[in-house]
């Protein structure tokens, strides 16, 4: 089940966002993560192409890598701001590469993330770039609810039957991932990609132990919401009689 977009352009139409990198599997891992949203999603794998594909897009934000193939992100950012000076870029950057993200901000970029990153802060970055820009429509309850289960996205306050209930940012991250999904099974994979860094080098046991966490938090002397579904991934879904 796909959620209701979140941000929405004055027309109605989906927020446009074009994501640039030459990494496939991080565009592949970014796009979904936007997609989620609700958003509408073009890639580009270098700087001609982003430049390019702006054109045809008008995206109401750009996520775009610092390294390209051909020119950099700052040429990159140059083009497309002669033809749409007002829109909003954030730039992905390495760990060590201070100067990259000075050379970045001082050039006009809006904000910056350092590679390796959750997908969550990404989505949470941008999703901040497109609400300062006047694109964008009225957004509905940022509350998502699932049978007698409520979190609100922007306050971070999570309540089940009345009660309160108190989530490390992972924690958070993880139910709203679920809530996000009533009733569908999620992978460990799926869940990893989500919540915790895209090249996250653990184990998939990093899930069996937050979703353990969640239960006794979540489901600790109630019925039961968070489900385990042998050999294909975890579920949460109303209880029974919510």
């Amino acid at each position: 089940m796909k959620p209701a977009p979140t941000l929405a352009r004055l027309d109605g139409t989906p927020v446009r966002v074009l994501v640039v990198d030459d990494e496939e599997h991080l565009t592949e891992l970014l796009s979904m993560a936007l997609r989620y949203e609700g958003w509408e999603v073009r890639t580009a794998g270098t700087g001609m192409d982003a430049v390019r594909v702006a054109r045809e897009l008008a995206p109401d934000a750009v996520v775009l890598d610092m390294m390209l193939p051909d020119f950099d992100g700052l040429e990159v950012l140059r083009r497309m701001r002669a033809v749409e000076p007002d829109v909003p870029v954030l730039f992905l950057t390495a760990k060590d590469a201070v100067e990259d993200r000075v050379a970045g901000l001082t050039a006009g970029g809006d904000d910056y993330v350092t590679k390796p990153f959750s997908l969550e802060e990404v989505v949470a970055r941008v999703r901040a770039l497109i609400r300062r820009t006047a694109v964008v429509a009225q957004e509905p309850s940022s509350v998502l609810a699932v049978g007698d289960l409520t979190l609100d996205e922007d306050s971070h306050e999570v309540v089940r039957a009345g009660t309160e209930i108190s989530l490390t940012a992972t924690e958070f991250e993880l139910l709203r991932f679920l809530m996000r999904n009533p009733r569908r099974v999620l992978s460990k994979a799926q869940i990893l990609d989500r919540v915790w860094n895209y090249d996250f080098g653990g184990q998939a046991n990093i899930v069996e132990l937050y979703i353990s966490y969640l239960r006794k938090k979540i489901d600790h002397d109630r019925e039961p919401m968070i489900h385990t579904m042998r050999g294909a991934g975890y579920v949460l879904k109303p209880a029974a009689g919510s």
